[in-house]
Parts: structure tokens; C-alpha cells; sequence
């Protein structure tokens, strides 16, 4: 009995096609074997089983993304590559993603975490394979307005607001001046130029308020909007921070 090669091979020898060619078509979602869909190009497969292209297939590079999630409070995203793919998981795609682009395996992969949240926060999310977008979100520069929804409690300083956009001291440091209005008796609307970790907390400190919650709901020009916890989607062609 022949052993198994990788599908990548299998299907080049099937069709007659180059090795990358072949890659590209499984990546693309283009490829089934034994009925189910398959997007690793190394996968091992036997010669009992059936490899089939489906209709309509093209041989093209896979553009690169830049995915948005809407992360629970309490969890901590760490850089590495592991941290990353026990998050974005194709079962929590957004069915009602306004991208209308078709995720794929390819698409989840080497992504990079920009911009994260501390852990006990909860909000918007950005990776990204996209070198544009990368550079764009880790510039000293030009950094993006982020806008916050805050629960707190206690009662504010007297012109706290009015000290926050001026910026203010705390604890030996200066904060970077924030626009903060209220939103309810309790919540604030909080509008920052991407703060280091933890400074949303010590903003509030600095007047008086205790933080009991912290969601971002907005970076640049890209909003949460209706993405469900937990969920990510994809940020479409025409879309921009």
C-alpha cells in the first residue's frame, strides 16, 4: 500500500498543475476530500481517498485581512501565535459580517494583535495580516482617537472633566488629555489618543471615580457597532481606521 502524501502533492499530480497552483486551490477553499471541505495544503491523505476541485475554483493568492473582535472582559490575548488561534476560531465568525468576504482558514493565520486591550476590559479588537494597517496602528506618530464607554462609581471632582482635557497628573504621571462626557448617571463616554494600558483606569482615579467596567467601542474611524461578544469579522475593502 502507497503512503500517504500531502494533499498539495496529490492534487498537483491529479490536475496536472504545479505544487503552488495546487496550494492556492486548496487555501481558496476550493478543495474537498472525501466530501468536506479542506484548506491545509500538508495535510496527509491516502490513495483510497477522493480529492475533488469544486466548481468555479481559480488558482489566487489569498489577500490578506484585518479582523475585528469583540472581546469579553476577563480575557487576556497575549501576543504569540498560540494566544491568537485560541481566540479567533472559524465557529465565531459573525454570520451577519457586512465584509461579505468568504473566511477562510488562510485568512485566521499569522494574524497580529495591534492595539490590545488590558484584560479586565472588554471592546473592540484589531488584528491584522495587512502590512499597511500594521504600521498604521503601531506609528508613534499619528496615533488614532479611540473612544471608550466607562462604568464607574463615586462622585466626580469638581471641573474633573475640565482638568482631563487639559491632561492632569496622577501618581507621578501625566496622563494624555482625554475628551469625557456622561452618557448616564453612572457610565462615561470617554474619547482618548490610544492610551498605554491602564490609563483609562487612572484617568478616572485622577478625579475621583472608580473604575467598574471599560468597553471600546471605536478606533480611528471603525466602530464595534453590532458585532456580538466573542464574534470577529472582517474589515471590508472599502473600510479604513
Amino acid at each position: 500500500m502507497t503512503d500517504p502524501v500531502r494533499l498539495a502533492k496529490r492534487l498537483a499530480e491529479q490536475l496536472g498543475c504545479s505544487r503552488r497552483e495546487a496550494e492556492l486551490y486548496i487555501e481558496g477553499g476550493w478543495v474537498t476530500v472525501d466530501g468536506e471541505l479542506v484548506e491545509a495544503p500538508f495535510l496527509k491523505v491516502s490513495p483510497q481517498q477522493r480529492i475533488e476541485l469544486r466548481d468555479g475554483a481559480t488558482a489566487r493568492e489569498i489577500a490578506p485581512v484585518t479582523l475585528l473582535l469583540h472581546k469579553p472582559a476577563g480575557l487576556a490575548i497575549d501576543v504569540d501565535a498560540d494566544s491568537v488561534r485560541r481566540v479567533l476560531v472559524a465557529s465565531e465568525h459573525w454570520s451577519d459580517d457586512p465584509s461579505r468576504i468568504e473566511p477562510l482558514q488562510r485568512h485566521l493565520l499569522q494574524q497580529n494583535i495591534l492595539l490590545p486591550l488590558d484584560p479586565e476590559a472588554s471592546g473592540l479588537t484589531v488584528f491584522s495580516q495587512q502590512r499597511e494597517v500594521i504600521r498604521l496602528l503601531t506609528s508613534t506618530r499619528d496615533k488614532l482617537e479611540q473612544e471608550y464607554v466607562v462604568e464607574v462609581s463615586g462622585e466626580a471632582e469638581e471641573n474633573g472633566f475640565a482638568l482631563l482635557a487639559k491632561g492632569i497628573g496622577h501618581r507621578g504621571k501625566i496622563l494624555p488629555k482625554a475628551k469625557v462626557s456622561w452618557q448616564s448617571e453612572n457610565r462615561l463616554r470617554l474619547v482618548i489618543k490610544e492610551p498605554a494600558p491602564g490609563e483609562v483606569r487612572l484617568l478616572c482615579e485622577a478625579i475621583g471615580l472608580r473604575v467598574l467596567a471599560c468597553k471600546r467601542i471605536r478606533i480611528g474611524r471603525l466602530s464595534m457597532a453590532k458585532l456580538p461578544v466573542g464574534h470577529w469579522r472582517i474589515v471590508g475593502e472599502h473600510e479604513r481606521f
